[in-house]
């Protein structure tokens, strides 16, 4: 496997990580499948894994811990994020130095581990200065808690906004981001995209499969999955909304275009993905078996230009087919805030 630089870090990341939202009761209740999956991945060459503590309620992190208890965690870099509600208590979430402190310590806890190499904001927060979440990240560096930090699904201005903080305050700055980006989902391309490439930023997108549109079972014709993802999300998958019919006949498109190819939907949405000049690593999210080894081959994939021009025919560049799938709800567009 051909590794690559995160940002400007020095660190070398394989060109697909490992994302383990499916470890759990989100996805694959069968922790000891979950080990096995994790450890066929490590053995394939990916060294790169990304967990939140949201992902069931921290019960990702904690298989991922005990994946790594044998001995690999040394060769392993390990993300995971903070952001979301983890309970009843209003401060038991956000991006403030309170809630960072406390959280740090509980997924470090979870993940058996001294060390986080890559703690991410996992969403943008309107009400915290982020100057107050960059000066706690800072401590968790100097602490040796956190190696590196990261943000995820933050809008362009904002990134600006916290290189410039980082810079003017002497603040540990974000070394890469993690946005959205698939075949179906190309809006990052218009701005995040060369934002992140201009301040030397690696980009390690989520979703490569835009949430399974991209599986191969999306087709025109066929009855819609039942997935636990579309059960948590229905307003992303309900067929009866007019943007994802779109998404259907894109994905429609897109899997005839791999058929013609020689070639799978799967392989054919990952290699798209981590093709990108700005991209250092693409975030597969297997919940089976079945699935990783779906996904492993596409690293070495190369896609021809007749091929991407297809793709640019089907799939309009710098957009999204559907505006949920951008993962982030801007609070400037909400009535509240629009209203005179």
């Amino acid at each position: 496997m051909n590794y690559r630089i995160l940002g400007r870090t020095g660190v070398r990341v394989s060109p697909l990580c490992l994302g383990a939202m499916m470890f759990g009761q989100w996805g694959n209740p069968d922790p000891a499948d979950s080990i096995k999956i994790i450890h066929r991945a490590l053995d394939a060459g990916i060294n790169f894994i990304d967990t939140a503590d949201i992902y069931s309620r921290g019960e990702s992190e904690e298989i991922v811990g005990k994946a790594l208890a044998d001995g690999r965690r040394d060769k392993v870099i390990l993300a995971t994020k903070f952001h979301a509600s983890m309970g009843e208590d209003p401060n038991q979430q956000g991006n403030s130095r309170r809630w960072i402190f406390q959280e740090v310590e509980a997924s470090l806890r979870r993940l058996r581990t001294d060390w986080i190499d890559l703690y991410q904001v996992h969403r943008p927060s309107a009400d915290t200065d982020i100057e107050e979440t960059l000066g706690a990240l800072s401590d968790l560096v100097t602490q040796g808690k956190v190696r590196y930090v990261g943000s995820s699904t933050f809008p362009a201005s904002q990134i600006v906004e916290a290189q410039w903080t980082a810079r003017e305050r002497r603040l540990t700055r974000f070394v890469c981001e993690q946005p959205p980006y698939s075949l179906l989902v190309r809006g990052v391309e218009a701005d995040i995209l060369p934002t992140c490439q201009r301040h030397g930023m690696g980009v390690i997108p989520w979703s490569p499969l835009a949430g399974g549109w991209l599986s191969g079972k999306w087709r025109k014709g066929s009855a819609a999955p039942s997935t636990p993802r579309a059960a948590r999300m229905p307003a992303r998958y309900d067929l009866s909304q007019p943007a994802n019919q779109r998404k259907l006949e894109a994905a429609d498109a897109l899997g005839q275009l791999a058929d013609s190819a020689g070639m799978s939907l799967v392989h054919l949405a990952i290699a798209f993905v981590i093709r990108h000049p700005a991209v250092t690593s693409a975030i597969i999210g297997p919940r089976t078996m079945e699935q990783l080894e779906s996904q492993l081959g596409a690293a070495e994939l190369m896609l021809d230009s007749a091929v991407l021009d297809r793709i640019d025919e089907i799939v309009t560049p710098g957009t999204n087919i559907h505006p949920a799938d951008a993962g982030w709800d801007n609070p400037a567009l909400a009535p509240a805030a629009r209203r005179r």
